[in-house]
């Protein structure tokens, strides 16, 4: 496979294998697997990405100021240094396109970039989220201000420029925070409907500015399969979903025989996303819980609830001792762990295999992630 290459790689730090042949890469991750998760069963060969460049279509771009112009660009890894980005390899190309065309009509109406610092200006980061099914883009512009009057003729331009862009959003954040958007901000929809559209695995999911949804949905789907072949579900199965974010794991297990899914999710707009896009599948053997998966779970196991497969996808930090301890009371059949990181998965595990009766049958690394050093792991946990 050729090699990419990028000229901003040593500047901004962003895609540490950018450079290499993708082939040294995927070798280089595989290594890392083996590292953390090989004491537990054979790990199987990494599976590539059937797309190495363009595929993000999450992209978010910071705003600042050069020259007295308005540029976009990321943050230097480990630093606040912004780096102007005109394009970048493993974009989807419609974002690109996208915010280089807010950049420039927010130069024509004066616009200028957010200072932290001064607490002045006007735009402070653009966020684009782009459909892999269908041609539709959703934009965010962070904003010091929803009375703006500018951004509403912006808004409408931007799509006689871009047709595909069929939303376009506010939200407010003055707040000094590395956060693109603060938690609990307000959003304005000031153009469309302010969600888009996408399939995956047959499913339609709708797609707002704060909902999860993996980066690389073609990779993704791939992923999910991998998952449901290990659940293994039957219609007797009670599924849970934990950390179900938007309800995508839910909500194809729902699809693929599972007898009744609960996702539990503590983020209540991820909850709503969910329940939306249950109904607008017409799934009715699933629903959605607004509660923290640990205190959720720990709860339902006293009362005796029972599972008999158990989804997880945690955060990059892996999940708590207090939520394993709880699923292993619950006795469900099979456990699929879907994990971000290799190492507080290796730590995950070493307490499953510790603490409770399960042992891991079947570990698969996913690139999800091509280019940058992140891998994706679905691991299958059977009872002893």
């Amino acid at each position: 496979m050729k090699r990419r290459s990028c000229l901003l790689a040593s500047k901004c730090g962003g895609c540490e294998y950018i450079q290499e042949r993708y082939e040294d890469e995927l070798l280089e991750k595989y290594l890392v697997e083996e590292q953390y998760l090989s004491r537990f069963c054979r790990v199987s060969p990494i599976l590539p990405s059937p797309e190495i460049t363009g595929y993000r279509c999450k992209v978010q771009a910071v705003c600042g100021t050069l020259g007295g112009k308005l540029v976009t660009g990321i943050y230097r890894k480990g630093s606040h240094k912004l780096i102007p980005v005109r394009s970048c390899p493993l974009e989807d190309e419609r974002a690109t396109e996208a915010i280089a065309a807010v950049r420039t009509l927010a130069s024509g109406y004066r616009l200028k970039a957010y200072d932290e610092d001064r607490g002045t200006g006007d735009i402070r980061h653009i966020l684009v989220r782009c459909s892999s099914h269908y041609d539709e883009a959703l934009v965010v512009l962070v904003v010091s201000s929803f009375d703006i009057p500018s951004l509403h003729d912006l808004a409408a331009a931007l799509h006689q420029r871009c047709p595909f862009v069929k939303s376009v959003s506010l939200i407010v954040n003055t707040e000094k925070t590395s956060m693109v958007i603060p938690e609990g901000a307000e959003e304005k929809v000031i153009y469309g409907r302010g969600f888009i559209m996408d399939n995956l695995l047959s499913l339609d999911f709708r797609i707002s500015a704060t909902s999860f949804y993996q980066v690389n949905p073609r990779q993704a789907a791939n992923l999910y399969r991998i998952a449901m072949n290990m659940a293994d579900l039957r219609p007797c199965d009670i599924v849970i979903d934990a950390y179900s974010g938007t309800g995508t794991i839910a909500l194809i297990a729902a699809s693929c025989g599972a007898g009744e899914v609960i996702g539990v999710e503590s983020n209540v707009e991820a909850v709503r996303d969910g329940e939306a896009n249950a109904r607008l599948n017409g799934l009715d053997n699933v629903s959605f819980v607004n509660a923290d998966a640990s205190k959720w779970m720990k709860d339902m196991a006293k009362d005796g609830m029972r599972a008999s497969v158990v989804f997880l996808d945690p955060p990059r930090r892996g999940a708590s001792e207090e939520f394993l301890a709880a699923m292993g009371r619950m006795e469900p059949e099979r456990i699929v762990y879907i994990s971000c990181n290799p190492e507080t998965l290796g730590r995950d595990l070493r307490y499953i295999h510790r603490f409770l009766p399960y042992y891991a049958a079947g570990i698969q690394p996913v690139d999800l992630f091509p280019g940058s050093s992140h891998i994706e792991t679905a691991v299958l946990l059977c009872r002893r």
